[in-house]
């Protein structure tokens, strides 16, 4: 099949234009280069999705999706509200869709952090009907005709979605999360077997969304708490076959505020965006710690 056919197949075949990576003048920035929303759009385009395999039904067909969104702005008031917004979306939209729905043609002074809209960047973290979760990982077909949005927890929030992330990157840079390896590599790169780089696999996969450490009850009453992205960003170095800092980490995760914290209440694994068996690193680093110190 030509390239043209492929395009038409999928109802493409013409450049889009915009600029969605600049869908606002952002006043507090987000993190891993992420882009806060707090002013009105900028010529921003519209996203789209493609349809399921095989086609939808769903596509084209639209629904009413009534967002209940906990606000606040220290500029307006001391506590926090609730606003409500009625939105009219298509079901294979994503929830972030709806929230630029309401940001750009409902309420302009709507703050909330999002960069990729792709599930990588990680930017999109909110509690989604009680439940930590990417707005732009969640379709409305799974919450219409209602749902509630709020700031994830255990962070000061600083204006309605918006939450200061700073001692969540705290305890990430904590942990050294780079590879420290002072020996000569020689001529060429470091090699590695795929059973040694299959060791920490699973932990590479972390976006630093901060889904699993603001789902942690722990983190919630103790802020000196280290977190569970802090350590399954650890793990990720601790048993890495090429590093050499593996000690220093587990120094310091043995503190008290480190990876004897945890509860082991799963919380972590079901936020978890994507996939990241984080309960388990949890455990495994738990184990390493306790052998190096016999």
């Amino acid at each position: 099949m030509k390239e043209d056919d492929v395009l038409k197949a999928h109802g493409g075949g013409g450049a889009s234009s915009g600029d969605d990576a600049s869908m606002a003048q952002g006043e507090i920035g987000g993190p891993g280069g992420s882009e806060t929303t707090s002013e009105g759009p900028r010529g921003s385009a519209d996203p789209r999705n493609l349809p399921e395999p095989g086609g939808s039904s769903q596509v084209g067909t639209t629904v009413p999706l009534t967002l209940r969104i906990r606000r606040f702005n220290p500029e307006v008031a001391d506590d926090p509200w609730w606003d409500e917004f009625t939105v009219t979306v298509e079901p294979t939209d994503r929830l972030l869709d709806a929230l630029h729905e309401v940001k750009w043609h409902h309420d302009g002074t709507l703050a909330l952090r999002r960069s990729c809209a792709h599930g990588i960047c990680g930017s999109d973290a909110m509690l989604i009907n009680g439940r930590n979760a990417l707005a732009c990982k969640v379709l409305v077909r799974e919450v219409a005709p209602r749902v509630t949005v709020e700031p994830i927890r255990g962070l000061r929030v600083l204006k309605d979605l918006i939450v200061d992330m700073e001692p969540f990157f705290e305890g990430y840079r904590a942990m050294m999360p780079y590879l420290i390896n002072d020996a000569d590599p020689g001529s060429r790169e470091r090699l590695q077997s795929p059973e040694d780089r299959e060791r920490f696999d699973d932990t590479t996969k972390c976006i630093l969304c901060a889904a699993c450490t603001t789902s942690c009850p722990i983190f919630w009453g103790d802020g000196e708490y280290i977190g569970p992205a802090a350590i399954v960003n650890a793990h990720r170095f601790i048993f890495d076959s090429r590093d050499d800092a593996a000690e220093d980490r587990l120094d310091i995760l043995s503190d008290r505020a480190g990876v004897f914290r945890c509860r082991t209440t799963f919380n972590c694994t079901e936020a978890c965006p994507r996939g990241i068996k984080v309960t388990r690193a949890i455990q495994e680093v738990k184990r390493a710690v306790m052998f190096h110190k016999l």
